[in-house]
């Protein structure tokens, strides 16, 4: 069974105090672009969000469950937290909310990369990863954020077998690599918008 889960928790400091997800991109919000394209490789969606308040924000989409953060003002590792409790699969796809343009190919390639892996993570280079946009094995996720300390990615994928990919090999399946691009600031959604 394969898992997605959706960071939404995030604060939109840099947004202008907006919430990316329902921002707008060619006439859908980009929680709609991101569910679907997820929903054709994954058995469930799980949005993690920050509370209760934010998931009733999402109770107008169909086919998927809204969990709230366990431990708060952690950042993503708590929404993953949460997200990775409620999901049922083995194989469980991250991503965050703030990337509209998500790609089904590179996702279902991630999926098919996991083998004996704990992880498959896009890397731009040895000090640049996509651990929001990246794969994983649940077992593995679970045995590193059980402990209440763990707060950094960056210690998350150190603790793990990961298989990294380079993203520029991913071309052949986005030629533009879209997928990888997030939305921060209002300037930026300008900009993919003319794009």
């Amino acid at each position: 069974m394969r898992s997605a889960i959706v960071l939404v928790g995030g604060e939109a400091r840099r947004a202008g105090g907006r919430e990316k997800y329902f921002f707008s991109y060619g006439g859908k919000t980009f929680i709609e672009h991101i569910i679907g394209a997820l929903r054709p490789l994954v058995d469930e969606i799980v949005l993690a969000a920050r509370d209760p308040a934010q998931c009733r924000r999402f109770s107008h989409l169909e086919a998927v469950r809204c969990v709230s953060d366990i431990r708060k003002g952690i950042g993503p590792t708590g929404g993953l937290h949460a997200g990775v409790l409620e999901a049922h699969g083995d194989q469980v796809v991250v991503v965050a909310c703030d990337m509209p343009c998500i790609n089904s190919r590179v996702i279902g390639h991630l999926f098919s990369l996991l083998g004996d892996f704990d992880a498959v993570i896009p890397v731009w280079n040895p000090e640049m990863l996509e651990p929001l946009h990246a794969v994983y094995r649940r077992s593995a996720l679970l045995a590193y954020l059980e402990e209440p300390g763990h707060r950094s990615l960056r210690e998350m994928v150190k603790a793990m077998r990961v298989r990294f990919v380079e993203i520029e090999d991913m071309r052949d399946l986005d030629p533009e690599l879209a997928t990888f691009t997030n939305i921060n600031k209002l300037e930026e959604l300008e900009r993919i918008k003319k794009g």
